[in-house]
């Protein structure tokens, strides 16, 4: 891993982006929308990561959720 690679993943937004997406992950868990190892995941329809909103909020293939980035 290069050290500019460490630095990103490491810094404040990156970490507070990812415990938002697992935060997301973690609710449609209990609320039996998706399971673990399902292949899915959550996707924000405005693509917005900090907007989230029930109505954002969809579930898709995580190849889907792969080729809108």
């Amino acid at each position: 891993m290069t050290s500019e690679y460490k630095k990103y993943h490491s810094s404040t937004r990156m970490k507070q982006e990812r415990a938002l997406r697992n935060k997301n992950r973690r609710k449609a868990v209990r609320g039996g929308i998706v399971r673990k190892g399902d292949g899915k995941a959550i996707d924000h329809k405005d693509g917005n990561p900090r907007n989230n909103a029930r109505k954002n909020l969809r579930v898709v293939s995580a190849k889907v959720n792969r080729k809108k980035q």
